[in-house]
């Protein structure tokens, strides 16, 4: 598309917030078809959003950066949700912490029928309670205002009291010297604890969080038992993770 046109479609989404399809076209002097051409990658890449006839830049919309973050590499957050979801039967328990690739396998999940889940995440709880008979444990304590997850001290105690068929953390950063790592002290103490209660222990990410360093380790590439994620990881972190014992699956298109 045209380049010059995109950073004045982004200006005045800048000014106004909002702005009809008809208006857009208008102020840029051109038709509607070429404006309707100019948006689509704009929304299929996440930089605005439609709303009935008019679009919008995300943070005009109110939108939480969880969801923002939701947008980032959804395909392959989905094909990873798919692949493990595939390995989850009616009837099992599950642990999950919070995170956009985990909210990806609470969506996948709703077709199963009669699972126990244990989560910190009010997105992932109101996913699946209610439906095919499952049961959901939430933890307690204050609620995040970006995620809308409760961490600290009293979450990590109520999920210490689970033991699951299946844990499931979502990864902030991974390389060969620091293993998982998170940004945030809580939530890199809460996923320890979601790996420790799982009779089968999984890592799931997209092969954009190998090589990032974050601030606080969660686990050594020998913490957990799978890593699945949707392209091979880089040969050092490959060579580490088969050297820890640790499986690596690969949720690939079509697989």
């Amino acid at each position: 598309m045209n380049s010059k046109r995109r950073g004045e479609i982004k200006r005045l989404l800048q000014d106004e917030g909002t702005i009809s399809i008809a208006d857009l076209a208008d102020k840029l002097g051109v038709s509607l078809e070429t404006i309707r051409r100019d948006v689509k990658p704009m929304t299929d890449d996440g930089t605005v959003v439609k709303i009935h006839g008019a679009i919008g830049l995300p943070q005009h919309l109110g939108e939480a950066p969880f969801e923002t973050r939701m947008r980032e590499n959804a395909g392959a957050k989905r094909r990873i949700a798919q692949w493990v979801a595939e390995t989850i039967k009616n009837g099992d328990s599950i642990m999950l912490d919070t995170g956009t690739t985990t909210s990806f396998l609470a969506r996948e999940l709703l077709q199963h029928r009669n699972l126990t889940v244990i989560t910190n995440s009010s997105d992932i709880a109101r996913t699946l309670a209610t439906v095919n008979g499952n049961r959901v444990f939430m933890a307690g304590g204050e609620l995040r205002s970006d995620s809308g997850a409760a961490f600290g001290v009293s979450a990590n105690e109520f999920i210490s009291r689970f033991s699951v068929a299946h844990s499931v953390i979502s990864v902030g950063a991974l390389d060969v010297a620091g293993g998982i790592m998170d940004f945030d002290l809580e939530e890199a103490e809460f996923a320890r604890t979601v790996l420790s209660r799982g009779a089968r222990s999984l890592a799931i990410t997209d092969a954009g969080k190998f090589g990032k360093r974050g601030l606080v380790q969660v686990c050594g590439l020998g913490g957990f038992q799978e890593l699945v994620t949707d392209e091979e990881p880089p040969e050092d972190i490959m060579q580490a993770l088969k050297a820890a014992g640790t499986t690596v699956n690969i949720a690939r298109n079509g697989s």
